[in-house]
């Protein structure tokens, strides 16, 4: 095979992700060098944090005009200049959006191959351990404690609901939609959910959790933040994992939030923003309760699973205007 299809970014964004920012080209076949690996995508993530990497470094560098499309994705192994790999073998990695990529091996992660695939991209992946160390790490819920996540139908929030209720809270969803906002409910076993595009949240906020709330995981930002904010019980604690509504049109790091000093200091508060690298050398043992609790039925791993990478540009703009429900990714090959 001679090409390479892969998604390249036209321009910059300035407001809103659109189509045209994206072009499905055909580049050459990567060769590995010394110390590579030549990997085959199978799965790519969608992640809101694909948008914010448009925006400016993160954690990672900027993408750049021009480039392929920058993200993550499960891919096998096709040939190997590195030790400790062979033909086969799956990993994690930042492949970019392309059917075949050559990466250093030092920034591939192995991973153990379970069925169905996907899940190593969903529960056992970025998202399901993103859930797992920002609640039980940063939130560290009691039972009987009242847990608020936002974005709750996405990937990371479906799934920090349910690990919430696994550990005997009271969960309170929020979402866009009362269609998203039934599914949490019904589905997913949350004890309460708040469509935010419904109305003010805050009414709302104080009839689903009359209690207070005990932990936030946050994954918005903006003017829910704010609302969660001042709904807070003393010494409540906030997981800061995304900012999502800043990032399609928005600017990182802009918007102030009215009383957050007073407020973390009155109430006590604990406010803390994590990535998912943080927690990876505790990762067998979190895989080792997510499996547990899958198996047990305990914990239901919704996907949203697109065909083609083709699609990828209105797969991650879809995602930005909370299309999805659970974790979306696109199935290359």
């Amino acid at each position: 095979m001679s090409a390479n299809r892969q998604i390249q970014i036209v321009e910059l964004p300035k407001g809103k992700l659109a189509p045209q920012h994206f072009r499905l080209a055909e580049g050459s076949m990567p060769v590995p060098k010394e110390g590579e690996l030549l990997l085959k995508t199978r799965l790519i993530s969608l992640d809101a944090a694909n948008r914010a990497w448009m925006q400016g470094a993160t954690y990672r560098a900027a993408i750049e005009a021009g480039q392929v499309m920058a993200g993550g994705a499960l891919a096998e192994v096709v040939e190997t200049k590195a030790p400790g790999f062979a033909p086969g073998d799956l990993v994690f990695a930042d492949t970019g959006w392309q059917e075949f990529a050559s990466v250093p091996a030092r920034a591939a992660m192995k991973v153990e191959r379970r069925e169905p695939l996907s899940h190593l991209l969903s529960v056992y992946g970025i998202a399901g351990l993103t859930a797992y160390f920002g609640l039980l790490n940063i939130g560290q819920p009691k039972a009987g404690e009242t847990i608020v996540v936002s974005a709750a139908a996405g990937s990371v929030g479906a799934l920090v609901g349910q690990i919430a209720k696994i550990k005997g809270c009271r969960v309170v969803g929020i979402a866009g939609g009362a269609k998203k906002c039934a599914w949490l409910t019904k589905e997913l076993g949350f004890d309460a959910a708040i469509d935010y595009k419904a109305g003010p949240i805050g009414p709302a906020l104080r009839d689903a959790a009359s209690k207070g709330i005990d932990v936030y995981f946050d994954n918005v930002g903006g003017e829910i933040l704010e609302a969660c904010l001042f709904a807070m019980n003393l010494h409540g604690r906030i997981a800061c994992c995304g900012a999502v509504s800043q990032y399609d049109g928005g600017s990182l790091g802009q918007g102030g939030i009215r009383g957050v000093p007073g407020l973390i200091v009155v109430k006590r508060l604990t406010m803390k923003g994590f990535i998912v690298l943080d927690y990876y050398k505790e990762r067998e043992a979190a895989l080792r309760d997510l499996e547990g609790w899958v198996a047990s039925g305990k914990l239901k791993v919704p996907e949203d699973i697109i065909d083609g990478i083709e699609n990828t540009p209105a797969a991650l703009i879809g995602l930005l205007a909370g299309d999805n429900f659970g974790k979306r990714m696109v199935r290359v090959g």
